[in-house]
């Protein structure tokens, strides 16, 4: 079974997630801790739920879903995988951060293993399928566990919004094409776990969400 915690971190409310099975493994999704106490509470909670981080997985490269990247890879000796296409961003991050008036050392590490659209990915006896969802930003992903009917969507798509599509490398037609073609063809009950606010389900998007009527 599937477990998934979040933790909402910096000054953006950015979601990221422990996943963890009952096998006491656990990926850690978009790590945005910004401050001293946001990364002891990230410790915190994984020595509570007495889980191994075994992966690092990235959705997009966007300054508030980075913001940990360094941090968890050097505290738990973890690969960054994310999508090639965001790649560029990453050189961006302390300067994007600085726009924001938030203070970053150093652009967090580029990620180690490029994921793209079909690729699987293990959790211990958990597989994760990507779904490349361009639009956001190009390198965009969301990580689909068919079996236990969870996505982690990072800023696709959110309870009743989509992501935005003015910042570089955004495209709203390619996001919204993406979402209708790649997401919104998964089962009605597929739990939704977006990169802000709350958690959503496929069917209340194509109920209700106004950006896919």
């Amino acid at each position: 079974m599937l477990h998934i915690e979040p933790l909402v971190f910096n000054p953006f409310q950015e979601n990221t997630l422990i996943v963890y099975t009952d096998s006491g493994e656990c990926a850690i999704v978009d790590p945005g801790m910004l401050f001293d106490h946001e990364e002891a509470r990230l410790v915190e909670k994984i020595a509570e739920l007495k889980v191994v981080p075994r992966l690092l997985l990235q959705t997009h490269l966007h300054v508030d879903h980075v913001l940990g990247t360094r941090f968890v890879s050097e505290k738990y000796g973890l690969d960054p995988m994310a999508h090639e296409g965001d790649e560029f961003l990453i050189g961006q991050t302390k300067s994007m951060a600085a726009s924001f008036g938030m203070a970053v050392d150093r652009d967090p590490p580029v990620p180690a293993v490029h994921l793209n659209h079909g690729d699987r990915v293990e959790l211990g006896a958990t597989t994760f399928e990507v779904i490349h969802v361009p639009g956001h930003s190009p390198g965009g992903i969301a990580f689909y566990s068919a079996e236990n009917k969870v996505l982690l969507a990072g800023d696709i798509l959110f309870k009743g919004s989509v992501g935005r599509s003015d910042l570089p490398g955004g495209n709203h037609k390619l996001l919204i094409d993406g979402i209708k073609s790649r997401l919104m063809v998964l089962p009605d009950d597929v739990v939704v776990y977006p990169g802000h606010g709350p958690k959503t389900t496929i069917g209340e998007e194509k109920r209700t969400n106004p950006f896919l009527c």
